[in-house]
């Protein structure tokens, strides 16, 4: 009998935790989360993306600021905004929507936010901790995945898990995660990728695998053994003439056979989606209690 994760329903409980939590906190200390996210240019589905984040924040009861630019900004002021929101107190977690125009480089926006606003978890401070072990701001998609095994109660310690991707978004932190010595983790994890040689035969012994490649049907049903949890990232659209969109979305899995072998299987749409934003918004609080909420109570 195969279970279908259901990521919706995990990230709703832990959206009205932190509602709830916020509220408590609003009422004790009248003070609120702060997130301020910038998007840059007019890509729809940017666009669509920000509006959902919004709305999440306003929701729990957050306090959200959209920082809509031009695509054609200078580099200059663009740094100058995120200056200016790492040095303002009030707020507490800063996100820049991707992907950006050529001329700002991703990897110099994720090192100029300040390490304690980081909510997306990727600032080379927060991932060197990450691999150390400590105590830090995880990634949103990785840490959403930690959540789905946690909730499901699938067991990971001593588990032999395969990871294929190797992208610093998701690949390279879920790996770290899952290796690390938190009582959530502790499994073996490989990872593979393109250049993975036999990569049927390093699937077929995992008890657990983590596709996020961005590749439809990358995991397919002879790639398995009999009760494996798939978690599948990847979000593709394909043609679909019967869609009124004309397409449809699916996974880097192929879905219908996997899921006839699989114990535990995320969908797509559906799985780990939604947990990418309800991490966005326990970061959001994390970083609060973290830093503007102890500086407070300190005072």
């Amino acid at each position: 009998m195969t279970t279908i994760i259901d990521g919706k329903e995990v990230s709703k409980r832990i959206l009205e935790e932190i509602k709830k939590e916020t509220e408590e906190i609003r009422k004790k200390y009248n003070l609120v989360p702060n997130l301020n996210v910038i998007l840059v240019g007019d890509n729809p589905a940017s666009q669509s993306y920000v509006r959902s984040k919004e709305k999440r924040a306003n929701e729990i009861g957050f306090d959200s600021k959209t920082h809509y630019l031009p695509k054609d900004i200078k580099r200059e002021e663009f740094f100058s905004l995120i200056d200016s929101l790492n040095k303002d107190e009030s707020v507490d977690a800063i996100l820049v929507q991707l992907p950006l125009p050529s001329h700002i480089k991703e990897e110099e926006v994720i090192s100029f936010i300040s390490p304690e606003k980081d909510v997306d978890g990727f600032h080379p401070y927060n991932l060197g901790k990450l691999l150390r072990g400590e105590d830090t701001i995880y990634p949103c998609t990785p840490f959403g995945i930690v959540k789905l095994l946690e909730y499901y109660n699938i067991e990971v310690k001593g588990k032999e898990v395969v990871v294929i991707g190797r992208s610093n978004i998701v690949g390279k932190p879920i790996a770290m995660m899952l290796a690390s010595k938190n009582e959530w983790a502790n499994a073996t994890v490989t990872i593979a990728h393109s250049r993975t040689k036999n990569l049927k035969d390093v699937t077929k012994r995992a008890d657990i695998v983590i596709v996020a490649t961005g590749k439809v049907n990358t995991l397919t049903a002879d790639m398995v053994k009999e009760g494996v949890v798939v978690i599948d990232v990847g979000i593709n659209r394909i043609e679909d003439k019967n869609s009124p969109k004309g397409y449809r979305l699916v996974g880097d899995v192929d879905f219908k056979e996997v899921s006839k072998k699989a114990s535990f299987i995320t969908p797509v749409p559906g799985g780990v989606g939604p947990m990418t934003i309800a991490m966005l918004m326990y970061n959001t609080l994390e970083l609060f209690k973290r830093n503007r909420l102890k500086r407070y109570i300190e005072r």
